[in-house]
């Protein structure tokens, strides 16, 4: 039996409310990055959106709202994204390899994505994107930390996560410098981080290894 056609009527709504809610969040996006969260207005994402601001109130009570709407979007995008991207590795892979991949799939997010730098990074965040993106910082850190084990085999703890937390600091300052950027010149900052990190890595790898006691002599 064919569909009722009223049934189809809520299913119809329903699916304008989700166009016009990704539609209204694309422009708060576009918004935010332009003039920060704190600077943006109700006002600004209807007209961005090329709607009334009576139409944006229908789906959100304020710019709050719609931050957080945005920001849990962006934050489940950058969980899946890391996830991959700082996974274990093959303990046969040079620091370099790693890196270089690692810091190419960070960076592409987030220039794919700029509204979450300018959302997450703002004076003024609502505090549930804060306590987000907490958790999803401390999850790049343990990531971060496995890495880093991989490459300092028995390496002490309080030394893994202060090389983890360096690695990341490095990484993070020149994100910004990173995102000032386009086209070539964007790519050779890139580079400079990349060899920052690499730079960092390597002599502690090579005076680790050095360090370890060699493997005891199989007997038969």
């Amino acid at each position: 039996m064919p569909d009722n056609p009223q049934s189809e009527q809520p299913r119809r709504r329903q699916a304008r409310g989700e166009r016009r809610v990704a539609q209204l969040l694309e422009a708060a996006a576009n918004v935010f990055c332009t003039t920060g969260y704190t600077a943006a207005s109700t006002n600004a994402i209807a007209r961005e959106a090329g709607v009334s601001p009576g139409t944006l109130y229908q789906f959100f009570p304020n710019k709050e709202a719609i931050a957080v709407e945005l920001g849990s979007k962006l934050m489940h995008e950058m969980r899946e994204s890391h996830g991959e991207t700082l996974a274990l590795i093959d303990p046969a892979t040079s620091v370099a390899e790693v890196i270089d991949a690692t810091i190419d799939r960070l960076i592409d997010f987030t220039c794919r994505r700029p509204e979450f730098f300018a959302l997450v990074h703002g004076p003024d965040i609502p505090g549930r994107i804060a306590e987000e993106h907490d958790a999803l910082h401390l999850s790049m850190v343990q990531r971060v930390e496995e890495l880093v084990a991989a490459f300092l085999p028995g390496a002490p703890p309080a030394d893994v996560e202060r090389v983890a937390q360096v690695c990341l600091g490095i990484y993070k300052s020149g994100l910004e410098l990173v995102l000032a950027r386009e086209g070539a010149e964007r790519d050779a900052y890139v580079r400079e981080i990349k060899d920052v990190l690499i730079r960092y890595l390597e002599p502690l790898i090579d005076e680790h290894n050095a360090d370890a006691p060699a493997p005891a002599p199989v007997t038969r």
